[in-house]
């Protein structure tokens, strides 16, 4: 199994996502939303940044158990509730994000939505990888 993570010129310089990534061989992995839930099914963090981290790590744990690494995710789409919020932090998301999985982007998306499933939660991430 290979990724190959493209960004041609002419497009805006990929900063943290990658403009589109292409995969040969493989097994799907479809990994649905997480939010910021603990082990007792509670929202935790109270800011956007430590939310982040927390739905981050619960989406590569569900990774990393069917067997995949953060090099293998291809998609991840961001569901924010404050788009603006998430901009605002976007540095240190960055930093939390090449801490937990890494400098390989997938192709990402950020969604602005209007609320969660958890009304506490503040986002939500789902993507899907290629396993070899």
């Amino acid at each position: 199994m290979s990724l190959e993570r493209i960004n041609p010129e002419g497009l805006s310089p990929a900063t943290g996502f990658s403009h589109a990534v292409t995969a040969t061989g493989g097994r799907l992995v479809f990994l649905a939303g997480q939010t910021a839930l603990d082990g007792s099914g509670k929202v935790v963090g109270a800011t956007l940044p430590e939310q982040f981290e927390r739905a981050l790590a619960n989406l590569l744990t569900a990774l990393a158990v069917a067997g995949g690494t953060p090099a293998d995710l291809a998609r991840v789409t961001v569901y924010a509730v404050d788009v603006a919020a998430y901009r605002e932090h976007a540095a240190e998301l960055g930093r939390i994000w090449r801490r937990l999985a890494g400098r390989e982007y997938p192709a990402m998306a950020v969604v602005g939505v209007v609320r969660l499933w958890d009304t506490q939660a503040q986002l939500e991430l789902d993507g899907f990888a290629v396993l070899p």
